[in-house]
């Protein structure tokens, strides 16, 4: 499978700003202090989708696995994770909704990350917005997608039945689709929802995730060039099914490119990206 570092080698590029790529957990370890301030338009993107996807999210699991009864104290916390949570940008979003929703003392929310530079933003971000906002309990732990996931690197929480619940938001991008899903089936309930977003191939095959470090040289990760049908077909041979939802085409997949309204409400740097898609997000289920 070619990198997108692989794919941009073979293009002409007029950028003179010195490139540096480095291991993906290295990278995102230095870019854990201004990821959120960055100006980075396509997490605003994703920020803006996520309101729209994750009530859906919420209402599917909440019917599937939290049936109303009477007698509330009988019930049983259920798990969520966000896979590769990053600095908890949709960590925050997802206990939002859920407080929104009047779900906030169902669940328990685990965010799971392979860089701890990444863990210790979302552990305080969490821990703030835990104190103030939400009934629900938050664990946050450390998980490499890119490595062999064993039982002994789960959070005990993950131990028993599994999530009825996984978002996963701009992840996908770094991690071959194998294995990604892989990982996701094996922490998962049947029955289970899988929110997935992530760039668009078409821009991943101009740009990449990436960031500006101090000392103006642009550091990058390991990023894949993800095709939607092979996304979809990956998802399918590791046991999901796609689970349509509001705004999707008739593939079950919402898309998103950037016009000039758009453009003004995501920055100037989503300014070059006019008539180019560069998101999209699909709820899977995973079959019984």
């Amino acid at each position: 499978m070619a990198t997108i570092q692989e794919l941009l080698a073979t293009k002409p590029s007029g950028n003179s700003q010195q490139t540096q790529y480095v291991d993906t957990v290295e990278a995102y370890d230095k870019w854990a202090e201004v990821y959120d301030t960055d100006g980075n338009f396509l997490q605003r993107l994703d920020t803006i989708e996520m309101h729209s996807l994750l009530p859906q999210f919420i209402d599917r699991v909440s019917r599937r696995f939290q049936p109303e009864t009477e007698n509330t104290e009988a019930k049983t916390r259920s798990t969520l994770v966000d896979l590769g949570c990053g600095t908890g940008r949709n960590t925050i979003q997802l206990l939002s909704a859920l407080s929104t929703a009047n779900k906030a003392s169902s669940f328990t929310v685990i965010g799971l990350d392979a860089s701890r530079g990444m863990l210790d933003v979302a552990r305080t971000a969490t821990r703030e917005y835990v104190k103030s906002a939400t009934e629900t309990d938050v664990e946050l732990g450390i998980l490499d997608l890119l490595q062999p996931i064993s039982r002994t690197q789960l959070l005990s929480s993950l131990y028993g039945a599994g999530a009825v619940g996984v978002i996963s938001t701009l992840v996908l991008e770094h991690i071959p689709l194998e294995r990604f899903f892989a990982a996701a089936a094996g922490i998962m309930r049947s029955g289970g929802y899988l929110l997935v977003t992530n760039m668009h191939a078409e821009m991943g095959m101009r740009s990449q995730a990436g960031f500006t470090d101090r000392r103006g040289v642009k550091v990058r990760p390991t990023s894949y060039c993800h095709d939607i049908p092979d996304v979809l077909d990956a998802a399918r041979e590791a046991g999901f099914e796609v689970e349509k939802v509001v705004g999707a085409g008739a593939d079950g997949v919402v898309v998103r490119g950037v016009d000039e309204q758009l453009g003004d409400v995501l920055g100037a740097r989503a300014k070059k990206w006019v008539g180019v898609k560069v998101w999209f997000g699909v709820c899977f289920v995973k079959r019984g």
